[in-house]
């Protein structure tokens, strides 16, 4: 079953409802070849939407992107990129930079677009966030960038990644336009933003947010602690339930149910459990089963 397609917000870009998550690429070491497979397969299966950041594979993730679609604005038109800045990383080399810091200047993020642009190869990427909250945010300075990029056609829309509500409005307040989604944590393991008032703001404003680690990074299928292990029998449960879904399609169908249309980012680089992972988007949970799942998640009933 292909994923659908859903809007970020009444104004915002397309998307799919599961994305895939660059940012392993440089780690799984692929060829060009391969990650045109990926993307090809990630197509086919109606996942449209390509999630990146400027500092992903110690900056080699985008370049590696590109370079593999590199001439083909085909391929190019048919799928949305999301890339993210404000993350200084320390070199790996060289002691100009003592520790790793947030930079949300508006230089600093004018040139971080640049840099992506020119490591994707693209004239444009649909949607720009803001990496993390940065303390020393000025939300006058990054509307400025964010207004002169939308200007110069670089970035057609904006969002935010790890905000809380707080943080969100001050920096929408200072816009023309609306911030599209917030990019937080969420898995079955990591419940926190159904109870901080992130996705409560999602659906007041109508947008989708994305959730990263929607497996936990792995460790929802891994860790023998009696809470995964646990949770792993829930979902084992329910998956049987559904005549025979895996684990990690329940984990995803979780996620995809939750009224707030949440768009979970899939990092795998494998093409068969991308095309696994994009199963879930046709199973339905009712909500007995979400709620026996979220029980298991919080190792007791709800109140």
């Amino acid at each position: 079953m292909k994923a659908p397609q859903i809007r970020f917000s009444a104004d915002g870009p397309a998307a799919s409802r599961l994305a895939l998550g660059a940012w392993r690429l440089a780690d799984a070491r692929l060829t060009r070849e391969d990650i045109r497979a990926l993307v090809h397969q990630a197509l086919e299966a109606g996942i449209t939407t390509i999630d990146h950041a400027d500092i992903y594979g110690g900056h080699a993730c985008q370049r590696l992107f590109g370079d593999a679609l590199a001439g083909d604005a085909a391929l190019r038109d048919q799928m949305q990129l999301v890339t993210k800045c404000g993350i200084k990383l320390i070199p790996a080399t060289g002691f100009a930079q003592r520790v790793k810091y947030y930079d949300t200047s508006r230089a600093h993020i004018l040139a971080s677009v640049d840099d992506s642009l020119k490591a994707l190869r693209t004239d444009r990427v649909e949607m720009l966030l803001i990496h993390r909250s940065d303390p020393m945010l000025d939300p006058d300075e990054v509307a400025e960038a964010f207004e002169a990029l939308k200007k110069a056609g670089k970035v057609l829309h904006f969002g935010v990644s790890n905000f809380t509500p707080s943080q969100f409005e001050l920096l929408a307040s200072r816009l023309p336009f609306g911030l599209v989604t917030n990019q937080l944590q969420f898995s079955v393991l990591h419940t926190s933003p159904l109870y901080d008032g992130t996705f409560d703001q999602c659906l007041r404003l109508r947008i989708s947010p994305m959730a990263w680690s929607p497996l936990d990074g792995g460790r929802l299928l891994k860790e023998e602690d009696e809470r995964a292990r646990g949770v792993r029998r829930a979902l084992g449960e329910v998956g049987r339930e559904l005549g025979g879904a895996t684990i990690d399609q329940v984990a995803l169908a979780w996620i995809l149910a939750h009224p707030a249309r949440i768009i979970p980012i899939v990092g795998t680089c494998n093409r068969d459990r991308l095309k696994s992972a994009a199963a879930a988007v046709g199973l339905s949970l009712s909500r007995e089963q979400w709620f026996f799942i979220l029980e298991a998640s919080a190792g007791e009933p709800v109140p």
